[in-house]
């Protein structure tokens, strides 16, 4: 059976590409999973460690981030005026599934009982290094409320907060996408940290190792050589977590790199004719370039 996806040329190759990164809350961060009778809960996640340890950690679920990301895509400012989603067509629930969508094409959509487009960007990772519990908060009804509520007396209620400088270890993978569908990609990504989260406060960062490198690596390959910088949940020290993440993006198999000219123009990091990967703050303006690339062709076309 077909995938329905139109063939691409020489000129315009698909390729893999994978995200990496560790991020860090610069601030406490509510992502909700439970409500209770006037309380939020965040979203936790219950693991047994390799030696046994049974622990609760903090979780940015993958689809939650995914949300995100179609959400700026589709409300991204378009030259003329209009919003992204509005200007094709396309949103939530009434995705328009055309192959040549920029947000559709990527991320996947559904028109029932129309057609179906399966998305090529999967989401990974999420679960916190640090085993910190919430901090639960009192929060009072919105003033708002108040005023409108003039014979009611306000509820207050309470509100768990993941705590700052957590670390969570996340990636994104696009499978055979093209370069101009995966700047998709990247702007989505980049754009979505300082809006992931529900309510307010809002937004996480790329975190940094001691150098101020940025955690981030980025893959562009037909076939995977580099090891994969999945921390494992297991890991609970972050001077682990970020010396493991260093040590598994310089881990690639550079040999038999005869002919490495297809990627001329770029300083990635590593580079062999079928895989190239760039990591810290050359991935991070890789990521940029894309993006930037997404702006003109898209936004400002």
């Amino acid at each position: 059976m077909a995938t329905g996806l139109p063939k691409t040329d020489v000129k315009n190759p698909r390729f893999h590409f994978d995200i990496y990164a560790i991020l860090e809350g610069s601030q406490e961060l509510y992502l909700g999973h439970e409500v209770q009778v006037n309380v939020n809960l965040v979203e936790m996640i219950k693991l047994e460690t390799k030696n046994g340890q049974s622990l609760e950690k903090c979780y940015i679920s993958p689809t939650k981030r995914r949300g995100v990301e179609r959400r700026c895509l589709l409300w991204a400012p378009v030259k003329s005026g209009e919003l992204l989603g509005d200007k094709l067509e396309c949103g939530i629930p009434k995705t328009c599934a055309k192959p040549d969508c920029p947000i559709c094409a990527p991320y996947g959509a559904l028109d029932p009982g129309k057609r179906t487009l399966i998305g090529r960007v999967t989401h990974g990772g999420g679960v916190a290094v640090q085993g910190l519990y919430p901090v639960e908060k009192q929060r009072a009804m919105h003033p708002g409320l108040l005023v409108n509520q003039k014979d009611e007396t306000p509820i207050p209620f309470k509100r768990e907060y993941n705590q700052p400088g957590l670390l969570y270890p996340v990636s994104n993978h696009a499978l055979s996408v093209t370069d101009q569908e995966f700047a998709s990609v990247a702007y989505a990504f980049l754009d979505a940290l300082p809006r992931i989260g529900s309510g307010n406060p809002k937004g996480i960062a790329i975190a940094e190792d001691s150098n101020h490198m940025p955690l981030l690596v980025v893959d562009r390959y037909l076939v995977p050589r580099g090891k994969r910088p999945v921390i494992s949940p297991s890991i609970t020290n972050p001077e682990d977590a970020i010396k493991n993440f260093i040590n598994d993006a310089n881990d690639v198999n550079t040999s038999d790199n005869g002919d490495d000219a297809e990627y001329t123009g770029t300083q990635p990091n590593f580079k062999t004719k079928y895989f190239a990967r760039w990591v810290g703050q050359n991935a991070l303006h890789k990521l940029q370039e894309y993006s930037i690339q997404f702006v003109k062709t898209v936004l400002q076309a």
